[in-house]
């Protein structure tokens, strides 16, 4: 006699058979562990759980005004004002992007003169902002570089080792940064990429370091070019910062520029967050220079590949907003200016900042402080220094010493000066 579904004992068993499958279900991720937190995240819980009224973060990644308030460049909102008269459709963009904007972003960084622009002898792609450009190009070394290794720099930007590691590259160092000077470890970073493999991927940051402000000088990059070229090394350049570093889009892309003039193929990575402010956008360019304009099509067409089956299709207003202003010279001349004034507010806090200390009376050299660059000063602090000044001053800023010069003002910057002073001197 066959059981009907609504027999008791049948009612059992459908319990059973459920509270089985719910204990096994439940232990599908019993082996997932917690993972650590986010140390510039953990910088701003702690400080926003702060009552002390002097208090600074120093640990945001993003640019702030003198009033430590976000700031919307007026450039990118003219640009919006005019998209929003053009009644633009939200239909996909292409696959590799909107065109306009990747034309406008290649000739910023490379110049309108150059010749790989005007023989075409490259592939540009619209990214979802530096990180996803730099990911884009990691999954396309990953399948056809000749070795499956990138070099970078200690230190480097957190996001780098495991962006590269979760596309498959693995990941090697070089030395960078020379903590005894606060300054760059050239005869280590030489020695370094010398032992390199031949055909090994070295990622190098275009301007303004994150996170020491440390960079080459221009007779340093040129050697280093040469060395590429004797080692057969690969160049993959991130630039998040043109125009942001020095407040001159040409001196903060002459790196790549010179790489270029000397015969070099690199990768590059672009984002638009820093010098347009337009960090929730998430916009940004990945591209590769090629020997002429048949690879690069084979390269675009396995770029397209990667990138549908990644996200399909990259998002579209931040694109239109940073071609609106490269494109007209009215609007491109009026954001140079201003993000020529947010690098010089960053110049002049850093000028302040040294100064003041002096007037502490403190007679350490901090020369470093305006010897960096860009958003980011690696202090020379010490753990139990760092941990002094977010104690007792209510100073935040990462374990490493690294401070964002962004989060310093004309009203806190004298408040710094002497909690530096206080926990160096002590």
């Amino acid at each position: 006699m066959s059981m009907s579904k609504y027999h008791p004992f049948s009612s059992f068993l459908c319990t059973q058979q459920k509270n089985s499958m719910i204990r096994m279900i439940s232990t599908w991720w019993s082996n997932v562990q917690q993972g650590p937190p986010d140390a510039i995240l953990g910088v701003t819980e702690a400080f926003k759980r702060d009552k002390n009224p002097n208090k600074i973060n120093l640990g945001v990644g993003a640019y702030r005004d003198d009033n430590g308030k976000p700031y919307v460049l007026p450039s990118v909102i003219e640009a919006e004002n005019q998209l929003r008269n053009k009644y633009l459709d939200k239909e996909y963009a292409p696959i590799s992007g909107i065109s306009d904007f990747c034309n406008s972003a290649i000739s910023l960084a490379l110049s309108n003169e150059s010749p790989i622009i005007k023989d075409k002898c490259y592939a540009s792609i619209q990214s979802i902002s530096g990180t996803g450009a730099l990911r884009i190009g990691a999954e396309f070394l990953q399948r056809y570089a000749p070795l499956k290794t990138i070099w970078v720099p200690i230190p480097t930007w957190g996001n780098h080792n495991q962006i590269f590691k979760f596309s498959g590259l693995e990941v090697k160092t070089y030395r960078y940064y020379d903590p005894k000077t606060c300054g760059l470890d050239f005869a280590g970073m030489v020695e370094d990429l010398s032992s390199a493999p031949s055909g090994s991927v070295i990622l190098l940051h275009a301007c303004a370091h994150n996170p020491t402000g440390v960079d080459p000088k221009p007779e340093q990059w040129k050697e280093l070019s040469a060395l590429f070229k004797n080692k057969n090394l690969f160049p993959f350049f991130d630039m998040a910062y043109q125009g942001f570093a020095s407040g001159n889009v040409d001196r903060d892309a002459s790196a790549v520029r010179s790489f270029l003039s000397d015969g070099h193929q690199i990768a590059l990575a672009q984002s638009f967050a820093k010098n347009m402010g337009l960090y929730g956008e998430r916009i940004g360019l990945f591209t590769l220079t090629t020997l002429d304009k048949d690879e690069a099509d084979r390269i675009m067409s396995q770029l397209k590949i990667i990138i549908r089956g990644m996200y399909s299709n990259p998002p579209i207003n931040g694109a239109r907003i940073v071609s609106e202003i490269l494109s007209q010279p009215k609007l491109n001349n009026q954001w140079l200016v201003e993000v020529k004034g947010m690098a010089d507010r960053i110049i002049s806090i850093r000028n302040q900042l040294k100064n003041l200390l002096a007037k502490e009376g403190s007679t350490q050299n901090w020369e470093h402080i305006t010897n960096q660059i860009g958003m980011f000063c690696y202090t020379g602090l010490s753990k139990d220094q760092v941990k002094s000044l977010i104690e007792e001053h209510s100073v935040y800023l990462t374990n490493d010493g690294r401070i964002s010069m962004a989060g310093v003002t004309t009203k806190n910057v004298g408040y710094l000066a002497s909690a530096i002073h206080k926990v160096t001197s002590a």
